[in-house]
C-alpha cells in the first residue's frame, strides 16, 4: 500500500555531459594591508576619545536625572504649604 511504484523501463543517464562554458574564475587575494604603528596608534587614541566622550554623556544625562528629580521633590513640597 505505501510502497514506492518503480518506473518499468528507467530513463538511461544522458550520454553528454554538460561542462560549462564559463568556468568559475579564481578568487583573488586582497593585497595586504601595512599597519604601521602611527595607524595602531591613532585607532587607539580615537576609541579612547570616543570611549571618554560616551562617559561624559552617560554621567550628565544622570546628573540631570538627578537633579530633575530633586527639582519635583522641592516643587511638590512647596506646594503642598
Amino acid at each position: 500500500m505505501f510502497l514506492p511504484k518503480y518506473p518499468d523501463n528507467p530513463t538511461p543517464p544522458p550520454a553528454h555531459t554538460h561542462t560549462p562554458a564559463d568556468p568559475m574564475p579564481a578568487r583573488r587575494s586582497l593585497p595586504p594591508v601595512a599597519v604601521d604603528r602611527n595607524t595602531v596608534v591613532a585607532l587607539i587614541v580615537g576609541g579612547v576619545v570616543l570611549t571618554a566622550l560616551l562617559a561624559a554623556v552617560a554621567v550628565t544625562a544622570i546628573s540631570v536625572a538627578i537633579a530633575a528629580v530633586v527639582l519635583r521633590s522641592m516643587l511638590r513640597d512647596h506646594h503642598r504649604r
